[in-house]
C-alpha cells in the first residue's frame, strides 16, 4: 500500500508526522519503514529525525500485511467470571497477553481462542477480546470482550476513567508518606526504545496515585492506582520516586533476595460496569505465591 501526504508544518520530524497522519501504525513501525528507506520526502530518502520544511511530498509504502493464524490452545485459566458478554480472568505472571512479532502461541489469546466460542474482532487477528493489557511480568485481574458491543462499551469506560483499576506492588525503599499522587507524561525511552520513561516530548499523560499499605524498612507494600494505563505506567513512575519495584530487571539493577521471576506488580482490583445490564461490578485476584512469600517473609524478620 503505498501513501502519499503533504507537510503542512515546518519544523516537524518526519517519524512524528507520519505518527499524526497514521494513527494505526504504531511509532515504532513508522520508524522502521523509515529506516528500511520505505518513506521519501519528495523521491528522497530520510531519516526519522529530519525536521519538515513545509509543502514537500512525503510518499510511504507499507509493506502487506501478512496473514497469521492464531491457533486456540488448550491453556488452563484462572477464571474469576464469564458470562455471553464478557470474561474476566486472573492471568499468572510470565503469560503474554495477546501474539506479536515472532510469538504466536502460549498467549492469553491463544487460551481465550480455546476456551470461549466467540471472542470481539475489534483489535483485529491477533488481539480478539483483548480491551486492555497487562505486561508479561505482571499477574491478576483482565477482563476480555466476547462481543463487539461489549468491546466498544468496556473501552469506553476505560477511556473516560469510569473503569477503576488498582494494583498491589512491593517496592525498594521506605516510603515516607502514607499515600501521594504522581505525574509525568510517559513516552519511549530516548536511547533504550524497549523502555517507557517520563519525557518532555511526545508523551502521554499519566498519574498514579498510591497507597502505602506496610512498611518494611528496606521495602515497601503499595497500593497503586491508575487514572490513565500508560505502557509499564507504575513500574516508571515508582522508578521515578527512588523506589522501583522488586524483580523489575527493566528499570532497576537493585538485588533482591526473593524467589520471583519478574516485577512484584500484582492487578489487585477491576470495577466496571456490565455492558449489557449496567449492573455496576468488582472482581478481585489474592496475591501470587510469589509475592505472598515475599511478605511472609518481610513481616517475619521485624
Amino acid at each position: 500500500m503505498n501513501v502519499l501526504f503533504v507537510a503542512e508544518q515546518v519544523g516537524e520530524r518526519l517519524d512524528v508526522f507520519l505518527v499524526r497522519s497514521m494513527p494505526d501504525f504504531s511509532r515504532s513501525y513508522l520508524q522502521r519503514l523509515i529506516a528500511e528507506e520505505l518513506v521519501t520526502v519528495d523521491g528522497v530518502t530520510r531519516k526519522a529525525n529530519y525536521k519538515l520544511r513545509g509543502g514537500e511530498q512525503i510518499a510511504c509504502a507499507v509493506p502487506a500485511a501478512e496473514e497469521v493464524t492464531i491457533a486456540a490452545e488448550d491453556i488452563p485459566l484462572d477464571v474469576l467470571y464469564e458470562d455471553a458478554d464478557i470474561i474476566v480472568i486472573n492471568k499468572r505472571r510470565g503469560m503474554i497477553v495477546h501474539p506479536a512479532a515472532g510469538v504466536y502461541q502460549g498467549t492469553l489469546v491463544n487460551a481465550l481462542l480455546h476456551h470461549c466460542q466467540d471472542l470481539s474482532g475489534i483489535n483485529g487477528a491477533l488481539r480478539p477480546g483483548i480491551v486492555h493489557r497487562l505486561d508479561k511480568d505482571t499477574s491478576g485481574v483482565m477482563v476480555a470482550a466476547k462481543n463487539d458491543m461489549a468491546h466498544h462499551y468496556l473501552a469506553h469506560q476505560i477511556r473516560d476513567k469510569e473503569a477503576q483499576r488498582e494494583y498491589r506492588a512491593i517496592v525498594h525503599g521506605n516510603i515516607v508518606p502514607r499515600a501521594g499522587v504522581i505525574t509525568g507524561d510517559i513516552g519511549r525511552h530516548p536511547t533504550d526504545r524497549k523502555k517507557m520513561a517520563i519525557v518532555r516530548e511526545n508523551g502521554k499523560p499519566a498519574t498514579t496515585h498510591f497507597e502505602v499499605l506496610e512498611r518494611f524498612g528496606a521495602y515497601t507494600y503499595v497500593a497503586c492506582r491508575l487514572e490513565t494505563g500508560r505502557t509499564h505506567q507504575i513500574r516508571v513512575h515508582m522508578t521515578s520516586i527512588g523506589h522501583p519495584l522488586v524483580g523489575d530487571t527493566k528499570y532497576t539493577a537493585k538485588k533482591h533476595p526473593f524467589a520471583i521471576q519478574g516485577q512484584a506488580l500484582h492487578s489487585f482490583s477491576l470495577s466496571l460496569t456490565h455492558p449489557r445490564t449496567g449492573e455496576g461490578m468488582v472482581f478481585t485476584a489474592p496475591l501470587p505465591a510469589d509475592m505472598e512469600e515475599i511478605l511472609h517473609t518481610l513481616q517475619s524478620s521485624r
